[in-house]
């Protein structure tokens, strides 16, 4: 029997997928515990609409980003930071104050686990941090952190 998985079952299948199962197992388990429906003609047209629907926000999540990127790449977010003789920091910038500042004077709202700032930055002048915002899409953010 041909089924349309609504959720995982390992093992078998994951959701959206449709498969060949054995009558009973589809009848007494899959069926009745919901985790998959009978694949119907009804049933395959719900599950192309869900795949056009799933793609377009796909594509609609892309072009935010492709958006924000541009925003992002024309932005300096400006630091202050006390510091001692040659420029070294006391202490260092994160990428939590980095995010924080962007939200209060850009209103840009960024997850700081986005920032890819592998160290804390601990001098003065110009950095360039890669902000990871969507799979395809990497903006560089310039931080100019200068002496308070």
């Amino acid at each position: 029997m041909k089924v349309v998985f609504l959720k995982d079952v390992k093992g078998k299948g994951k959701k959206g997928e449709v498969k060949n199962v054995a009558d009973g197992y589809a009848h007494n388990f899959l069926i009745k515990q919901g985790l998959a429906v009978e694949a119907n003609n009804a049933a395959m047209s719900a599950l192309n609409a869900q795949k056009n629907k799933e793609s377009k926000e796909a594509e609609q999540e892309l072009q935010q980003a492709e958006e924000l990127k541009k925003t992002l790449e024309e932005l300096t977010v400006e630091l202050k930071a006390k510091s001692g003789e040659g420029g070294r920091l006391f202490g260092s910038i994160t990428s939590k104050q980095i995010a924080d500042e962007l939200k209060k004077v850009h209103s840009i709202k960024i997850d700081k686990r986005k920032l890819d700032l592998p160290d804390a930055i601990r001098g003065l002048g110009y950095t360039n941090v890669p902000v990871k915002l969507h799979t395809e899409v990497t903006a560089t953010l310039k931080v100019h952190v200068t002496e308070e």
